[in-house]
């Protein structure tokens, strides 16, 4: 038996009438349907050279076609490579040279520019609205197709990371990877064939591609598919729809509307975020204006996700709480990799049906951050609490050493984010002749403190050594696409502040 993506999702089709996708338009796409279209798309590929294992790149906008664009992809053996509609001709260069896709599908407006970089894949077409050569060569192919046989350690994607410390990694992703883990969050969350996801979030990135669509269809429940976030229509929505998946930003908006409340949330039964952390005030603030409590997980483009808030008991703001059934998550000494104690500090490692198969084309860096015993090296600081709870403390490359110190970045920035005036708050280290790196602070919040009254206010909170050196004000912080704050960019822009 076949352990393709595609031929596990099938088998688990509860009723091939019931809706799998619904657009803004109103046009529903029953699962018999979506099943009819991957097969045109697989064929369409097909006929135009893909094979097992072959790459096919995708940089387009978000649509139902992009969407069977994925799964027909899958269903052929060969490895979805999405890609970020923000990149640049110049940047698009790097992964076409790179992971060497045979095909690659852009929005036909985006043609002409891509066409010098693609690096002797077969450029092809594909609009939001069914437009485009790929899309014709699918309207005149074949509903049927013979699913290609895969086994669980065949890849199924190619994920490029952020490449916030160097150039983009590759992360390869199996079919074993992806059906586990959307397995594991159906039954997490309680996911089921009444559920109907809000999805508002882009299709490039795990979040919106694996997590939101893979656990949608595995449980044979329906999308409101909305091309982006967009605060009247996740009201609208909310009318008929049971889950709401987003990154913190989404609820920070929809905080800041004056329709918000339990009355308009009544239907819904279950609110996610990830993606980037969400403030404990943010929880409490929705907790108390619906009634709700948002379940905060955390996850990553090489494991999916590692770890959820229960759906059943506390959700604990701050922490993006245990383990996933089938996961390990251990706390290591950064230096030595040994375990530590519960409460203290250290590297998260992560081991399980989940965690990605190693970097593509870059041996070395696999063998730097997947351990001989299976563990992953996330790159992430955290620690576990008394009732085994998972906070994430930052990133390792954001601990700030200061005069031999370590300081560790969300600890301040929880305390700064609770002035009176701060919206919000990113603390970085930066070059100090005299410590090394100096703390620093930046602030959004125009009524925010002057900086004499925030280091007051923290002198009283915080050991001495932990205080910033400096704290600067910004109109806002920088972000990617999923809304995590870039704190290299931060740390480039104020270099030279200490010297």
């Amino acid at each position: 038996m076949s352990d393709n993506l595609f031929d596990i999702l099938a088998r688990g089709i509860f009723d091939p009438k019931a809706t799998a996708i619904e657009t803004v338009a109103g046009r529903r796409i029953s699962y018999a349907e979506l099943v009819a279209r991957t097969g045109r798309m697989a064929n369409a590929l097909v006929a135009l050279g893909v094979t097992p294992g072959d790459r096919v790149a995708a940089q387009v906008e978000k649509s139902v076609e992009a969407i069977i664009l994925y799964l027909a992809t899958v269903r052929a053996g060969a490895v979805f490579l999405p890609l970020n509609t923000g990149y640049t001709p110049a940047e698009i260069e790097y992964f076409a040279g790179d992971a060497a896709p045979a095909i690659f599908v852009c929005d036909p407006a985006r043609a002409d520019r891509l066409a010098p970089v693609t690096q002797g894949a077969r450029l092809v077409t594909l609009a939001a609205d069914g437009q485009g050569s790929l899309a014709d060569a699918a309207r005149d192919a074949a509903p049927d197709f013979a699913t290609v046989p895969r086994n669980p350690d065949d890849l199924a994607a190619l994920l490029y990371t952020s490449g916030t410390t160097g150039r983009s990694k590759g992360a390869m992703l199996t079919h074993g990877n992806l059906v586990s883990n959307a397995m594991a969050l159906r039954a997490a969350w309680k996911y089921g064939p009444d559920d109907v996801l809000i999805h508002a979030l882009p299709i490039f990135h795990t979040h919106g591609l694996f997590v939101a669509t893979n656990v949608t269809l595995f449980s044979g429940a329906s999308m409101i598919f909305l091309p982006k976030f967009d605060v009247d229509r996740i009201f609208e929505a909310m009318a008929r729809a049971t889950v709401l998946m987003g990154v913190p930003t989404f609820y920070t908006r929809l905080l800041q509307d004056d329709m918000l409340n339990a009355e308009t949330t009544s239907r819904m039964r279950l609110f996610i975020s990830g993606s980037a952390p969400l403030l404990a005030d943010t929880h409490r603030e929705w907790r108390a204006r619906t009634g709700h409590a948002i379940l905060e997980r955390y996850g990553m483009t090489e494991t999916n996700m590692n770890a959820s808030n229960p759906h059943d008991g506390d959700r604990v703001a701050g922490t993006v709480g245990m383990p996933l059934p089938g996961v390990e998550i251990i706390v290591t000494d950064p230096e030595t990799g040994a375990e530590l104690p519960r409460g203290e500090i250290g590297m998260i490692e992560v081991r399980g049906p989940n965690v990605f198969k190693g970097y593509w084309r870059m041996p070395d860096k696999t063998a730097a951050e997947l351990r001989a015993n299976g563990f992953f090296i996330t790159g992430d600081l955290g620690r576990f609490d008394e009732r085994g709870y998972l906070h994430i403390v930052g990133r390792g490359k954001d601990l700030i050493i200061t005069g031999g110190y370590n300081v560790y970045p969300k600890e301040i920035e929880t305390e700064i984010d609770a002035l009176p005036g701060v919206t919000e708050s990113a603390v970085i280290g930066l070059p100090h002749r005299d410590f090394g790196e100096g703390v620093t602070a930046v602030i959004v919040g125009p009524a925010a403190p002057p900086e004499a009254e925030v280091l007051a206010m923290l002198e009283r909170r915080l050991a001495r050594f932990k205080l910033p050196k400096r704290v600067l004000f910004v109109d806002e912080l920088p972000r990617n696409t999923m809304g995590k704050v870039q704190k290299n960019l931060l740390r480039d822009r104020f270099a030279g502040l200490y010297h």
